[in-house]
């Protein structure tokens, strides 16, 4: 059986944000974005309630594929129809709650291997039918959903039955691992045999290897790990041409990289089955250190440092000031954090280090290896930090971080709840200009809340090092005014993020991938050579339009 996320929100059915032990969250909230946390949740409905059109597929269709995955794994019921029609945006959330579920999927199939994905696309080739492979179903940028005004049969191809790991080569330190493995299913199977593939997206609790691979995901520990670009070793995928096998070979000259083609393609190119990564032994010791700094610039040139350094941590994050005032709202009552900061420092960052505790940034800093490797590379890290001013905490917040770190999401589905909107935007530029990204964005969404009339806060940290630059991730949050369409809000404030992004040197995304929500700016991002390039590769591998049309690029 395949478990999915609830149909109308993130996450598990009866798993939910609560602020009720965060007495600071409510004021934050209300002093900086107008949202009422304690206003009456809005009443999601019920989806009986809803009109859910029904499946346009021929019955000789559903016969086709049925004669491949069985008749129990063909499914055209409104439940798992409206559950593959989109990803988890904010843009996903609100239309789905209104009813408007765009071009459902008439079919929901279920593969159960690579011979039976190799059936199914053929099927769908043969009816000329749109084929759109489906992870876990946690994408925010419009990846899964189907053309408004397609008119052949759509089928959401789920992966969620191939999720086993086939092969470990502990020589290697190479795994094989079918494409639909959720995040924990993955781990538990390599935990189990003392190895980790180290990869923790947000997402990681209801997103798959393939789904990884088709938008080129980073994870939380990325500076030890590398993002999944780095990780995938070999892949194979159905395509219309049959199956693309790359080699399993740490190094290859044999022109263009069609393991890198297939990175970020979005299911465009044909279905991932599996791929080869690479894994590593669970490590001795892991610990996640608390910093503050006086403000964000000093972090922003310790992070630096410390990506220039012999210094190797597995995780370096810090928060600009508005961010640090939020973590610090969230704090639960009685939490590490919330009982270090009455201890007293606040007291010793102000008086005794001089800090302006408007400004001052909290930063985690993840160190993971042997003992001898963790201790070094924390004493490098502490005489960086000193350098630039900040002070260690010790590891408290750093394990609620840890244990915390995916429940995050269940936040956006609350505060729509109470008829605000908020998201996340993430870009990547080079350390020279990581300030000014930053500062010209946060102006251009606040000059966004103007235009629509409204205040809304966005915050923001930088959430991966290289050596010549880092991610940093962006959230931001509003209440619409009564008087206008909050998704036409949101698009003003999402578009105006995603235009600083670009105007100021950065790419479009990190590693949420196109989808259909960011092609308005890929022109600007890989130029408009290269999308004729995209177009010519995607038309070539996919004449008909097949494969997932309209995503990345038309």
């Amino acid at each position: 059986m395949v478990e999915h996320m609830k149909w109308w929100g993130w996450g598990q059915e009866g798993v939910a944000f609560h602020h009720e032990d965060k007495p600071g969250l409510a004021p934050f909230a209300r002093r900086m974005a107008g949202i009422d946390f304690d206003a009456p949740p809005v009443r999601v409905p019920e989806l009986s309630e809803l009109t859910v059109p029904a499946p346009r597929a021929p019955g000789a269709l559903r016969e086709a594929f049925e004669a491949v995955v069985g008749a129990e794994h063909v499914h055209d019921d409104d439940l798992d129809r409206v559950v593959h029609a989109y990803g988890k945006s904010m843009r996903d959330l609100v239309r789905i709650r209104r009813g408007d579920f765009g071009r459902l999927p008439d079919l929901v199939v279920y593969p159960a291997s690579e011979a039976e994905v190799e059936g199914a696309l053929r099927v769908a080739l043969e009816a000329d039918a749109v084929l759109i492979p489906f992870g876990g179903g946690s994408n925010i940028v419009g990846s899964l959903e189907a053309p408004r005004d397609e008119q052949r049969p759509v089928v959401s191809l789920d992966l969620g039955r191939l999720r086993l790991l086939l092969e470990l080569d502990e020589t290697s330190q190479l795994a094989r691992i079918q494409a639909g493995a959720l995040g924990p299913d993955l781990e538990a199977q390599l935990n189990a045999r003392g190895w980790t593939l180290g990869h923790f997206p947000d997402s990681f609790k209801h997103s798959t290897l393939g789904g990884w691979i088709a938008t080129r995901s980073s994870g939380m520990q990325s500076d030890r790990f590398g993002d999944i670009a780095d990780i995938t070793r070999a892949v194979r995928v159905i395509t219309p041409e049959g199956v693309l096998a790359t080699r399993n070979v740490p190094v290859q000259a044999a022109g263009p990289s069609l393991r890198e083609v297939v990175l970020g393609s979005e299911g465009r190119l044909g279905v991932i089955t599996e791929a080869t990564v690479q894994v590593h032994r669970l490590a001795e010791e892991r610990v996640i250190q608390a910093y503050f700094f006086p403000d964000y610039g000093s972090g922003l040139k310790a992070m630096h440092d410390i990506a220039a350094s012999d210094a190797s941590p597995s995780i370096t994050r810090v928060s600009d000031e508005m961010e640090t005032q939020f973590t610090l709202a969230t704090s639960k009552r009685g939490s590490a954090l919330s009982q270090l900061l009455s201890r007293g420092v606040k007291l010793y960052a102000s008086r005794a280090k001089g800090f302006d505790l408007e400004r001052m940034c909290l930063s985690f800093i993840g160190f993971e290896g042997s003992s001898l490797h963790v201790k070094r590379s924390k004493r490098l890290v502490d005489e960086i930090v000193k350098r630039h001013g900040g002070f260690g905490v010790g590891t408290g917040p750093g394990t609620l971080y840890d244990q915390k770190k995916f429940d995050t999401p269940y936040i956006r589905d609350f505060i729509l709840d109470r008829g605000a909107y908020g998201d996340v935007s993430e870009t990547s530029s080079t350390w020279a200009t990581l300030k000014t990204v930053h500062d010209n964005v946060v102006a251009a969404a606040h000059k966004a809340f103007a235009e629509i009339g409204t205040k809304g806060f966005i915050f923001c940290h930088l959430s991966h090092s290289y050596h010549s630059g880092a991610c940093q991730y962006f959230t931001f949050a509003f209440q619409p005014p009564a008087d206008r369409d909050g998704l036409e809000a949101y698009d003003i404030v999402k578009g105006a993020i995603q235009q600083a992004f670009i105007d100021n040197g950065g790419t479009l995304s990190h590693h949420h991938a196109v989808g259909r929500e960011h092609k308005p700016w890929v022109a600007d991002d890989l130029s408009p050579a290269g999308v004729r390039l995209v177009q010519a590769l995607f038309a070539g591998v996919d004449p008909g339009r097949n494969l997932n049309p309209g995503a990345v690029v038309d």
